[in-house]
């Protein structure tokens, strides 16, 4: 259950920012600086004493409170075991998350760094036994309040959403829907093949720019998509390139993960049916959120007669490379 009733980012300015805040004690000094964020609003900004904060204020009816404060909490249970990730503060009565005016938001210290080096062995080894350790704290228990990443909460629900409005081209239409709807049949196909592998708390979208890099090692950032799936989803985000490349990095991140998690290799089969479903889900994603202004700035070639005709031609494509031998560490 909400804790408030859900405000507009429309409503969200400068002096909003500052005044939530201000409300939980925390005072800035003026500057503010939007950061890279199209889901949520979040920003760094000055303190009159100490260092940046980082704010972030949260897409209302997104997450229930419930789902928030359990990502929260999984952060923390991380934090304590000392891996390298970075927790929402709590205020002097405990809490992490917050209200003002109708939004929720909560802070968090800044931390820099940089992308890592994702070429680089011995960086891929670093990050797997990190999430190896993230990993083996995500199987102590499971989400209550947050979904879990499977064929229908991927896949079906948003092809659904997709054909059942208005953004698909009617001249393409009727490809698009064969094409989505071979491509759930081969996702369906892989899943059969992996068998009944298990689901864990995740970090969820573990891609390059959620990991920050600096001289003592890696830490992770932004664990708002974080939920239940099988463990790979945290893995295959971090491999590019050829087959042959990704064999390698795959090599690498394992290395490193079994020294602190068991990986099924059964998973290996989810690859391709994962990276389908990430590619269905993040068509409706835009689509769900093009009444933000944010987003027709952000994304200005969505919903193009040329968009439309890419994404059928890149579903064909995983439809063939989901048919392929997986890929398997050397």
């Amino acid at each position: 259950m909400n804790l408030i009733t859900p405000a507009s980012f429309s409503t969200l300015t400068p002096d909003t920012v500052l005044d939530a805040l201000d409300s939980i004690g925390l005072h800035g000094d003026g500057r503010l600086l939007a950061l890279n964020s199209y889901e949520n609003r979040v920003y760094q900004i000055g303190m009159d004493d100490g260092p940046p904060l980082v704010a972030k204020f949260y897409r209302p009816q997104r997450w229930s409170d419930d789902a928030i404060l359990e990502e929260h909490a999984f952060v923390e249970e991380l934090v304590e075991r000392e891996i390298p990730v970075v927790p929402a503060s709590a205020s002097k009565d405990g809490s992490t998350l917050h209200q003002f005016h109708g939004f929720r938001f909560a802070v968090f210290p800044r931390h820099g760094g940089r992308s890592p080096e994702l070429e680089d062995s011995a960086t891929l080894e670093w990050l797997g036994r990190f999430l190896g350790r993230i990993h083996s704290i995500g199987k102590l228990k499971n989400f209550a309040h947050r979904p879990t990443l499977n064929i229908t909460t991927f896949g079906i629900e948003p092809s659904n959403y997709l054909l059942g409005s208005a953004f698909v081209p009617e001249d393409l239409l009727a490809a698009y829907r064969t094409t989505v709807t071979q491509a759930l049949e081969g996702v369906r196909r892989c899943f059969d093949r992996a068998g009944d592998v298990g689901a864990l708390r995740l970090h969820g979208d573990c891609h390059g720019s959620n990991v920050l890099w600096t001289d003592a090692g890696p830490h992770f950032v932004d664990f708002d998509d974080s939920r239940m799936g099988p463990a790979v989803q945290d893995l295959w985000m971090l491999l590019s390139g050829e087959r042959q490349d990704m064999v390698r990095q795959l090599s690498d991140l394992l290395a490193g993960y079994e020294d602190f998690c068991d990986f099924d290799p059964r998973e290996l089969h989810l690859i391709e049916a994962l990276r389908t479903l990430r590619l269905i889900h993040y068509s409706a994603w835009i689509a769900r959120r093009w009444d933000d202004p944010a987003f027709a700035v952000a994304f200005p070639w969505f919903n193009t007669q040329r968009y439309w005709q890419d994404r059928v031609l890149e579903l064909r494509e995983q439809i063939a490379l989901m048919d392929e031998a997986p890929l398997w560490p050397s």
